[in-house]
């Protein structure tokens, strides 16, 4: 999909055709799409190609009449009727007159953008809007990162009791999640030393306090990945010793029962033997008028002395 927006008065308005100052985006383009803005822009159709890549590596690009510029951005995807979250590309290129952006996915890091909500935001006044969507960018990948935080204090709370692995398994996707995210971050900083240094992306005095501003989110953004990542790393190791815990206990209940109840059983099919009552092959209390409830007393007597000493032993402990 090709959006094509304009600053009018300080409003942000769609457009039909591209004019001088326009912003160009381009949402899971068309083959068509492409040809069309790398003709009317003279941008080489394998850069405006480029982010369509998952794997695609975060870069700066100058070439003669265009830079591009190539950040991670985060996404969320539904699998399973739950949220799992990684990063795709976003490619920012700015020509002499106009900027473009395009990105695999519809992201939520551009939507402020097409409705104005953001202050200051003029599409002509490019270098601002870079730093702009990367502010943005690192603003959303510390939303993300405390919604994965409390989804781990979730799953906490589930495995204390949990004799599964389905929890461990979301813990451990949650901490490829935080690999991915700290690897973007990375690469999204060196993208930024680069701008700083980059003498054809204009550096105005009033976008200083910009700048300082997005390399302070993006640094606080890798430095609540690497925690978060080193707490699940600790968790996993943790609740998956408590998981085995926790099924040693429900195997030490049942064994304890199997035990116990293992006394009456014999007694019992001891009594069921043919056995001449009476005489020296008679069994105890076969011709006393009491001898039954005498019989199923002591074996409870029993089981319950049995389970006295099992419930206590350290072996069962």
């Amino acid at each position: 999909m090709l959006r094509m927006f304009n600053t009018v008065n300080g409003q942000i308005e769609r457009i039909d055709r591209p004019v001088d100052g326009a912003w160009l985006h381009l949402t899971e383009p068309t083959d068509v799409e492409l040809a069309s803005v790398s003709q009317e822009t003279r941008i080489d159709l394998a850069d405006l190609r480029a982010p369509l890549d998952d794997e695609e590596r975060s870069r700066v690009d100058a070439e003669d009449d265009y830079t591009m510029i190539i950040v991670d951005i985060p996404t969320v995807e539904e699998r399973n009727g739950r949220d799992w979250y990684e990063t795709i590309p976003l490619s920012i290129i700015v020509t002499e007159n106009l900027i473009i952006t395009v990105c695999m996915q519809d992201t939520p890091v551009l939507h402020p953008f097409m409705e104005g909500t953001i202050r200051g935001f003029n599409t002509f006044m490019k270098s601002r809007f870079i730093l702009q969507i990367l502010y943005r960018n690192a603003t959303m990948y510390l939303r993300y990162l405390r919604i994965i935080d409390r989804e781990s204090d979730r799953l906490e709370l589930k495995l204390r009791h949990s004799m599964q692995n389905r929890e461990i398994l979301m813990l451990l996707e949650l901490s490829k999640t935080l690999v991915y995210f700290t690897t973007s971050l990375k690469s999204n900083e060196i993208v930024m030393e680069k701008l700083t240094t980059l003498s054809r992306i204009k550096q105005y005095p009033e976008d200083e306090d910009l700048l300082e501003d997005v390399i302070t989110e993006n640094k606080q953004a890798i430095e609540m990945a690497n925690i978060y990542s080193g707490v699940l790393a600790n968790m996993t190791d943790a609740f998956a010793s408590i998981v085995s815990n926790n099924l040693n206990n429900v195997l030490r209940i049942f064994t304890i029962i199997s035990i116990t109840l293992s006394i009456p059983t014999l007694i019992f099919s001891m009594y069921g033997m043919n056995f001449q009552s009476g005489g020296m092959l008679g069994m105890p209390l076969t011709g006393n008028r009491w001898g039954f409830i005498i019989v199923i007393a002591v074996s409870m007597i029993l089981s319950a002395v049995v389970t006295w000493f099992l419930t206590r032993s350290r072996l069962f402990r």
